[in-house]
């Protein structure tokens, strides 16, 4: 069979497609994904025989998978994977026939399988075969990322009466493990970039990409619209900390989460020395200057090793009435073509307050994240122009 097989394919290599129509074409990569499955299902056959005749004692090999890796060049995560499920075929007889007749692939059955191992142990035998021949089924119509989702749920529909705790079960068991396994990290490179990894449960992940979508469809920034997806969702993360409140988090040791920003009066007046965090990172002289048209000000006057002599108050700036007369005002982002709305926009002084620009409602102009960017940049620009 395997000589008929490789004769096949010999033989189709060498024919020619001139003449096969689109709908032809179709037909016959349609069966030719059927023919991949089944030969996939008779592969995984000969692997489980392999396994019983113990084929890795032909060179010293460990397990059967190894051997398979070692002779078929593929990793062993890989050869693992196919052993797995090669094994598990020999337990849903359903599947394999699903797979040797090329009504499911091997996608969909590893879904499946997963699904059918997580069923409880002791549930009755002629309830878990009706469960494998729903979801063989569904195989017909769905791909493997919807099977996923509806192998959970399959006791709901074929047992409702134990369904619903079976499911409940397997939902606090994944959100028991996504909490021991949540963590964040990050790292300075030096080079002005802190660099993070994390793992989050999935609520927390869900809430997260809608942030960030909203952010990121939100945004007409021209210049965005060729970066690349991660890098939009980068620049939306950004958008999203500078959202971030003081009053949105936890006092602690007396103050509030807030990053304190250091800078002379000569650079909030548009001096080029930068700023510094309290953190000990430093901030360039723009940037802190962007982040001031929003920050409340705290003027501190400092001794000659900068012991503090002398603590103001904050003045916030725009008062929530004002941001409301303005936001009536204006409508949206004051950059040409940007329609960002005030619930996304700084209120930005049209002559700087550190070059004694009133907080006045007529004074104040709306500017998203972005815009305000730009804002700064070009006073930054200028301000060179000028020294």
């Amino acid at each position: 069979m395997v000589e008929t097989l490789s004769g096949a394919l010999d033989q189709a290599r060498a024919a020619s497609l001139i003449g096969l129509d689109r709908a032809a074409t179709a037909q016959v990569l349609r069966e030719l994904d059927a023919m991949a499955s089944r030969l996939a299902e008779l592969t995984a056959t000969v692997l489980r025989h392999g396994a019983e005749v113990q084929v890795e004692e032909s060179d010293g090999s460990t397990s059967t998978a190894i051997w398979w890796a070692h002779h078929t060049h593929t990793t062993r995560a890989a050869a693992h994977r196919q052993m797995a499920l090669a094994e598990a075929l020999g337990r849903y007889d359903l599947l394999r026939d699903a797979l040797a007749t090329g009504q499911a692939n091997t996608e969909q059955a590893g879904v499946v399988v997963r699904a059918l191992d997580d069923l409880p142990d002791d549930l009755d035998p002629d309830l878990a075969r009706r469960a494998e021949q729903h979801l063989v089924g569904l195989c017909a119509d769905f791909d493997a990322k919807a099977l996923r989702v509806l192998g959970r749920h399959v006791l709901a529909v074929i047992a409702p009466e134990i369904g619903e705790a079976h499911e409940a079960r397997l939902l606090e068991a994944e959100e028991r493990r996504a909490h021991e396994r949540t963590r964040l990290t990050t790292t300075r490179d030096g080079q002005g970039l802190v660099h993070g990894r994390f793992t989050i449960p999935e609520l927390h992940g869900a809430m997260l990409d809608k942030a960030l979508q909203a952010l990121t469809w939100a945004d007409h920034d021209p210049a965005r619209r060729d970066l690349t997806t991660p890098q939009q969702a980068g620049y939306a993360f950004c958008d999203l900390l500078e959202r971030v409140s003081d009053k949105d988090v936890p006092t602690v040791g007396g103050t509030g989460a807030t990053v304190v920003v250091t800078m002379t009066l000569e650079t909030l007046q548009g001096g080029l020395a930068s700023a510094s965090l309290d953190n000990g990172d430093r901030l360039s002289a723009a940037t802190a200057r962007r982040l001031a048209c929003e920050a409340g000000i705290i003027p501190l006057v400092l001794g000659g090793h900068s012991e503090v002599l002398d603590l103001g108050r904050r003045r916030r700036y725009h008062s929530r009435a004002q941001r409301i007369a303005i936001a009536h005002r204006d409508q949206h982002c004051q950059w040409t073509g940007c329609d960002a709305p005030p619930s996304r926009c700084h209120v930005h002084h049209t002559t700087p307050w550190s070059h004694g620009g009133p907080t006045t409602t007529d004074q104040g102009r709306l500017y998203c994240s972005r815009h305000h960017h730009r804002i700064h940049q070009q006073l930054e620009r200028t301000q060179r122009l000028r020294e």
